[in-house]
C-alpha cells in the first residue's frame, strides 16, 4: 500500500540507509522542496514516496559538507514536511525523530518560524500521545517566543496555527469553552493579517477559512458535531489553500455526519473525498478506520464496499 511505502522510504532515508546520493546543485534542490511541498498539496503521494525521502538525503549530505546556515533551514522544512506527513499517517514514533530533528536544524540555521512550526508539530504529537498538558504547553510557550514575535506578519501567522493548536489540544481534553475561548483568537489573529492565506509552506495555509476549517474538528472532538456541522456550512471547499485542504474538510464532515448518524450523507461524503483526492483517501488510516466502521455498524451498499475494497479495508 502506498502509505506503508511512503513510511519505509522516509525511515530508511531518516536512518541514513540505501546508497548515497550524488549531490545536485543547492538551487535544484530548493527548487526538489518546493516541488515535494506541491505533491503533498495535491495529495500526489506516489510522487512524494520518491522525491520527499531522496530529498532528505541530499539535505544530510549537503549539511555534512557545507554546513551552511541555508542548508541546515531546507533539510529542516523537509522534516517539517515528513513530519506532516507521518502524523497524517499516524506513524507516531518516526514522526517525534523528524519533527525533533527539525527543531535542532531550525535553531542551527537560525530560522524562529522553522523552530515555531516544529514545536507546533511536537504540539501534535504530544496531544496524538495523550499527553495535552504537554502539548498545551509547548504550542503556547512557542506562540509567545520573542523570536516568532519579532517575525514579522509570518511571525503573527504561525503564531495563529500554534494558538488554534492549542484549542484543538483543548477538545481533545473536552475543554469545549476553552477549545471555543482560543479558535476565537486564532481566528482575531487571521483577521488582523487581513484575511489572507499564508504560510503555505508551514502547516497548510493560516487565514480565517483554514481556521473554520479547524473547528469542525475541534467541534466534534469537543463533543458538539452540530456546532461543527454549522461550522462546515460556512467554508467554500474551493477556497480552501490546496487539494490537501479540501480533502481534509471532505473527512472531517464526513466523521460530521458519521456521529450525528447520517450514514448516507456520510458516504456520499466520504466519495467526495475519494473524487478530490484518491491517495489521501486511500492511505490515511483515520478515513480507513472510519469506512470500517461503516461496514460493520449498518447496512453497506456498492459505494461503500467498493470504497473499502479501493482503500484497502476489504481484501
Amino acid at each position: 500500500m502506498l502509505g506503508e511505502l511512503l513510511v519505509a522510504r522516509l525511515r530508511d532515508a531518516m536512518l541514513g540507509l540505501g546508497q548515497a546520493p550524488v549531490l545536485p546543485p543547492a538551487e535544484t534542490l530548493a527548487t526538489d522542496f518546493t516541488r515535494a511541498l506541491a505533491d503533498f498539496d495535491a495529495c500526489r503521494y506516489a510522487s512524494l514516496a520518491v522525491r520527499l525521502p531522496r530529498l532528505i538525503r541530499f539535505g544530510h549530505a549537503l549539511t555534512a559538507s557545507a554546513r551552511e546556515a541555508g542548508d541546515y533551514v531546507l533539510l529542516a522544512k523537509s522534516y517539517l514536511l515528513a513530519t506532516r506527513m507521518l502524523v497524517k499517517l499516524d506513524e507516531q514514533q518516526l514522526g517525534w525523530m523528524a519533527a525533533d530533528r527539525a527543531r535542532q536544524l531550525a535553531e542551527a540555521g537560525g530560522a524562529p518560524l522553522a523552530v515555531a512550526e516544529s514545536a507546533r508539530q511536537l504540539a501534535v504529537l504530544a496531544r496524538k500521545a495523550g499527553w495535552h498538558q504537554e502539548a498545551l504547553s509547548i504550542a503556547l510557550t512557542a506562540a509567545d517566543h520573542p523570536n516568532l514575535r519579532s517575525a514579522g506578519r509570518a511571525g503573527t501567522a504561525l503564531r495563529g496555527l500554534l494558538v488554534q493548536s492549542a484549542s484543538y489540544t483543548l477538545a481533545r481534553r473536552g475543554d469545549r469553552d476553552g477549545m471555543r475561548e482560543l479558535t476565537d483568537e486564532a481566528v482575531a489573529i487571521a483577521t488582523e493579517l487581513g484575511g489572507r492565506t499564508m504560510l503555505r509552506d508551514h502547516g497548510g495555509g493560516f487565514s480565517p477559512l483554514t481556521v473554520q476549517l479547524h473547528r469542525i474538528s475541534a467541534e466534534n472532538h469537543a463533543g458538539d458535531p452540530l456546532a461543527a456541522l454549522d461550522a462546515a456550512r460556512t467554508i467554500s471547499l474551493k477556497a480552501l489553500p490546496s487539494v490537501e485542504r479540501r480533502s481534509r474538510a471532505l473527512g472531517d464532515i464526513a466523521v460530521t455526519y458519521d456521529r450525528l448518524g447520517r450514514r448516507i450523507d456520510c458516504v456520499r461524503t466520504l466519495l467526495a473525498a475519494e473524487r478530490c483526492a484518491p491517495e489521501e483517501t486511500h492511505a490515511r488510516p483515520a478515513t480507513k478506520s472510519l469506512i470500517a466502521s461503516l461496514l460493520v455498524s449498518g447496512p453497506t451498499s456498492t459505494e461503500l464496499r467498493g470504497l473499502a475494497e479501493r482503500s484497502g479495508v476489504l481484501a
